[in-house]
């Protein structure tokens, strides 16, 4: 079948979509955005349609659009086909259907939008590519999946319709710009007389005929391909550029290319002054009409479609070697993420004051530098626990939340899965926003949530999943095709230089991809199953160690992740050097200090560290507790701004002459009292620096326990990020979601008085016969014997009833108990027999 572009349906088409252009937006307060346009009048029409069609769908149907399009269910279910409809239409959630569109689907929406008026399932079919093989197929299934979210349905002629937001979503579908007879509508008087004399047709009185006259010739094929066809070669080079490139600069053709024709470019001027371009008011450049393009074409030209998702360069892997990888990254980002939120519970992040308010570029180098850990990854990690709720603003700084201390106790496989689901359900990219200017947005900053970075993360999963068992992809240039082709919306608002390059980084470092191939943890995350997660988690990271190897040279080695115990006594004794499959920490006077100003006495710390070394302790090890314990609280300094005393006197006289204690301003009292004009916080810092080893005194004599200030926060999210609606969907139990679905299609149902279809819906176990006589009744208000399931799940059975229905419920009473009446679950009927 060959489909041609008539001049009427094209102009239809033109004007029809003239008032306003619609641009899907990635700034949306809970989705992909559609910026606000006003609808054209021209809408009444689809409106109309929509209802009709919506009136027609079965309680299946209904169910099954319910479904594709949850978000219209809330805040509370539309009650009638009219609210459907209307919701059906809002900005908000077409941009979220459109969302869900794969590739074939949305070509399949731009055909249609090309063909206008004239759009029927038989003319898209033929106006689409079928050659591949599978393509007709694919065909059906990208129809299907427009009817099935309610963005193309057919009319009682056949008509296929698209929501208007749709529509209007291509400024020049398929490359074809505007129609012929519009664009000869901006044409003045002299500019169509010359247009006549160039084309050579004879002169014609009146504009409007000048215009009939000049639409019939640059429509007519036998006339436009001679004309074409002697074109000077530079006018033709410039032609077949127009052809090639589409009509408007930004169609889906030509994104990415600058494809303005300069004023002075070869050939424009002859092809102006023959009406194969024309310019016009409303876009730029000079414009191919559409029916020129559609000539020029031929009648063999198909609209590209794209029926299969691209075959990636595959390479083998081996189940073992893709859990194995998995598991290094994410032994290797549990430490990196202990670390990191150790230093924020220790001193927490200082929040810019101006911008965005996120973790300015030094603090982020700070908490990286003192978690060994890369600053990107440090970046990511904040971005993950907060939302996670382990960190919360607090007036200008982060500090952890009280959740932090529970995750913190918890074991490695825990650890990670809080932060894993952390990012699966994130409406953000974390590790790479940028602004509405394009600049990076620092870590912790507000931002609005983007749906299209959860659709694109899931969509990742997704095509990961569907590789050939045993093989992974070579490059990540494959699996960029794959998410552009599941979700090219998607792809469309994807930030980065290389698609899809720090979702993947991401996607690596958190271990749900590896080797190129969806590894266990990823596969947990796409499961339905609330405890798959975690129980992979427990497979595949061990336990975490409650040991360690003491060695002579004053290390400590753990393997694996240490506990929070053991993390907890290494840190406070030794000083950290490195973290990943092994940690280890390095013992030295100032760490032995350390502890022992924590409280901590030489013979609590050797007994703790004779358990978790598991024998007794390396002799170079020992002498250093011992010796630091001998020299510790030797000096003690008490704040009166301030008091320093000490039993050995020789040590005081060695303090008042010591040449680094200069500015303490030390003075003698009594042979073992010295006073100083610093505060005791000062006097300690500057006591310790100089090799000494004070401890701090009360007033009341006793030793000051120096723990480091544990500060928790409350955790609270601001603006339109505050509870993600997915989330609170997540969460809610999956029968509550059933039987809000349930409700809905019943209320649907009830409100267009289609009493077979609700009782069919609402009570699908009974027969036939059953629903007729449950259907008489109802409308002649007879009464009729119905037999019923109780709740302990025996049947009963009850003559006489009187019926009343209110889905999913049946109210009935008896004739001779007027005014009281009980209520039943239609659910619950099994037959229901005239009397």
């Amino acid at each position: 079948m060959t489909v041609r572009f008539g001049g009427v349906a094209l102009r239809d088409r033109i004007r029809r979509r003239a008032p306003a252009r619609v641009l899907l937006s990635p700034h949306a307060p809970d989705a992909t955005e559609v910026s606000p346009i006003p609808t054209p009048k021209s809408s009444g029409p689809a409106k109309a349609h929509l209802l009709s069609w919506l009136r027609g769908l079965s309680a299946s149907q209904l169910a099954e659009l319910l479904t594709a399009r949850a978000d219209i269910l809330r805040p509370s279910p539309p009650t009638s086909p009219g609210a459907l409809r209307d919701r059906l239409l809002q900005d908000a959630s077409v941009a979220q259907a459109v969302a869900q569109l794969t590739r074939p689907a949305q070509q399949a929406a731009e055909a249609a939008a090309a063909l206008g008026a004239r759009a029927t399932e038989e003319r898209l079919t033929a106006l689409l590519d079928l050659s591949a093989a599978g393509s007709r197929q694919a065909a059906e299934g990208a129809v299907a999946q427009l009817r099935r979210l309610a963005l193309m349905w057919p009319d009682e002629d056949g008509r296929l319709w698209l929501v208007p937001q749709l529509e209007r979503a291509w400024p020049a579908p398929l490359g074809l710009g505007p129609a012929v007879a519009d664009l000869l509508a901006e044409r003045t008087h002299t500019e169509l007389l010359e247009m006549t004399a160039a084309v050579g047709l004879p002169p014609q009185s009146g504009r409007t005929r000048r215009q009939e006259v000049l639409g019939a010739f640059l429509t007519d094929p036998a006339a436009v391909r001679p004309l074409a066809a002697g074109a000077p070669p530079e006018a033709a080079r410039l032609l077949a550029d127009r052809l090639r490139a589409g009509a408007t600069p930004g169609t889906a053709e030509t994104d990415g290319r600058d494809d303005r024709v300069p004023h002075d470019a070869p050939g424009l001027r002859w092809l102006l002054e023959h009406g194969l371009l024309m310019r016009t008011r409303h876009l730029p450049g000079p414009q191919l009409p559409a029916e020129v393009a559609a000539i020029l074409r031929g009648d063999e030209w198909r609209a590209p479609f794209t029926p299969a998702p691209p075959a990636p360069d595959l390479v083998p892997v081996g189940e073992q070697e893709v859990t194995r990888e998995a598991v290094a990254a994410l032994t290797a980002f549990a430490g990196h993420a202990a670390a990191v939120l150790l230093e924020c519970a220790a001193r927490p992040p200082e929040r810019l004051r101006s911008g965005s308010a996120g973790v300015g570029a030094r603090e982020l180098q700070r908490v990286a530098r003192a978690a060994r850990c890369g600053e990107a990854e440090t970046g990511l990690i904040l971005e993950l626990a907060q939302e996670a709720g382990l960190l919360a603003r607090e007036d200008n700084r982060f500090p952890v939340t009280g959740a932090y201390d529970a995750w913190a106790a918890g074991e490695p496989a825990q650890r990670v899965a809080v932060l894993l689901r952390a990012w699966w359900r994130m409406p953000a990219r974390p590790s790479r926003v940028l602004d509405r200017d394009g600049r990076p947005v620092p870590p912790l900053a507000f931002r609005r949530p983007r749906r299209d970075y959860l659709v694109a993360r899931r969509t990742l999963a997704t095509a990961a999943s569907r590789l050939p068992a045993g093989r992974g992809l070579r490059d990540d240039a494959g699996y960029a095709e794959m998410i552009a082709w599941y979700r090219p919306w998607v792809a469309q608002r994807d930030e980065d230089r290389v698609p899809f390059a720090s979702l993947l980084a991401e996607a690596r470092l958190l271990g749900v991809i590896a080797r190129g191939a969806l590894t266990p943890v990823g596969a947990a995350l796409r499961s339905a199953d609330e405890g798959e997660l975690p129980r992979r988690l427990r497979e595949l990271l061990p336990a975490a160690r409650d040991t360690a190897r003491l060695g002579s040279d004053l290390t400590a080695v753990v393997t694996g992740a240490p506990s929070a115990r053991l993390e907890r006594l290494l840190d406070t004794a030794a000083d950290r050097e490195s973290r990943g499959t092994a940690s280890v920490w390095r013992f030295g006077p100032a760490s032995v200090r350390r502890a022992l100003d924590a409280g901590e006495t030489a013979e609590n710390l050797t007994r703790a560290l004779t358990e978790i070394g598991g024998g007794p302790l390396p002799q170079p090890l020992a002498y250093l507790i011992d010796d630091t314990a001998r020299q510790h609280g030797r000096v003690r300094v008490v704040g009166a701004a301030c008091v320093l005393h000490a039993e050995d006197a020789a040590l005081l006289r060695e303090l008042l002459y010591h040449r680094g204690l200069a500015a303490l301003g030390l003075r003698m009292l009594a042979p073992t009292v010295l006073v100083s004009r610093a505060p005791a916080a000062d006097a300690l810092a500057a006591l310790r620096a100089a090799g000494y080893a004070p401890v701090e005194e009360a007033p009341d004599g006793t030793v000051r326990i120096e723990r480091p200030e544990r500060t928790r926060a409350e955790p609270v999210r601001e603006g339109p990020a505050a509870v993600p609606r997915q989330r609170r969907e997540a969460r809610r139990p999956v029968r509550d979601r059933e039987q809000e679905l349930f409700r809905a299609v019943a209320r649907l149902l009830e409100s267009d008085d289609r009493d077979d279809d609700l009782i069919a819906y609402c009570a699908p176990q009974l027969s036939e016969e059953a629903v007729g006589c449950l259907r008489d009744a109802l409308r002649r208000r007879r009464p009729v014997e119905i037999e019923y399931e109780t709740e302990t799940g025996e049947r009963d059975v009850r003559p006489g009833v009187d019926l009343l229905m209110e889905a999913p419920f049946l109210l009935y009473s008896y004739p001779s108990r007027i005014g009281r009446g009980d209520t039943m679950r239609l659910a619950a009927l099994r037959d229901v027999r005239p009397v």
